[in-house]
């Protein structure tokens, strides 16, 4: 019988859900070796959907070492994500390590920071429920006055086009919105595709107006905040962000975009452009 992360009962084995029992396995050694590197991985590519059950798990891991190098801040990441979630155990563990710090697994680490073509693969090998949310970009899209082809560039190395995709900071769906980003445009289910890219849009639609039209400020804005622009003058130093603009403008490669000035005032940082509606 597996033995259960907070020792004793099956709590863990009898709730897992069937997409789990292979992580289960691999770290238990329960009907095949145990090898916690293939359990980590395992639950891992859980965690990128979004499964509480496997957040709570692979930050057990890494609380106690369990084939893992024992590292209290990623448990912490890891134990908050799946709190957040409503996942009990774990909002008595991060209890234990504290407020999370940010500290992510390295399987957590975006995919497109090592990748400079990582849009271009996403786009030429799409799965079909990566291929249903390019349709749904191109149904909405235009309805908030954007190109298609920059929205898929930012929701490529936000989520690779994954509706279930879940980060470290909360941040959810296609379109990586955190609380209160859905919150401020009105998405009551982040994981419902179509309102998260509505989401999205009525986000970039926002910051294209803030910032002119600057297809560079405004990337950089959807990763860090406007506020981090504006406070930079531009796109902010930060190694993430700037890796992620450049992943955004080697697919998307207009300098500026249409925008529509009566959305909001604009930000006193840029000049305007002369196709400012």
């Amino acid at each position: 019988m597996l033995v259960s992360w907070l020792g004793g009962s099956t709590h863990a084995a009898t709730r897992a859900s069937s997409a789990l029992q292979n992580c289960l396995a691999y770290e238990h050694g329960e009907g095949v070796p145990r090898d916690p590197e293939k359990a980590a991985a395992c639950y891992c590519a859980a965690v990128r959907r979004g499964n509480a059950e496997a957040m709570y798990a692979l930050g057990w891991m890494y609380a106690n070492g369990r084939g893992l190098a024992r590292d209290d801040a990623i448990a912490g990441t890891l134990f908050s994500m799946a709190a957040r979630k409503g996942h009990d155990y774990a909002k008595r563990m991060a209890r234990y390590t504290g407020p999370a710090q940010g500290k992510k697994p390295a399987c957590l680490q975006s995919t497109w920071a090592a990748n400079d073509r990582f849009v271009d693969q996403v786009m030429t090998q799409l799965s079909p429920a990566q291929a249903d949310v390019v349709a749904l970009v191109h149904e909405l899209a235009p309805q908030f006055g954007i190109e298609p082809r920059f929205v898929l560039a930012i929701a490529a190395v936000e989520s690779a086009l994954d509706p279930s995709a879940v980060s470290p900071k909360n941040a959810m769906g296609v379109m990586q919105l955190i609380p209160e980003t859905a919150a401020r445009f009105n998405v009551r289910n982040p994981y419902d595709a179509r309102q998260n890219i509505a989401g999205g849009l009525a986000y970039l639609r926002w910051l294209l107006a803030y910032f002119k039209g600057d297809v560079q400020m405004v990337a950089a804005a959807y990763n860090a905040g406007e506020g981090a622009v504006d406070r930079y003058r531009g796109v902010p130093p930060y190694p993430e962000t700037r890796g992620y603009v450049s992943r955004v403008t080697a697919y998307y490669r207009n300098k500026t975009h249409a925008y529509d000035r009566r959305i909001v005032e604009s930000s006193p940082v840029v000049a305007p452009l002369r196709f400012g509606q």
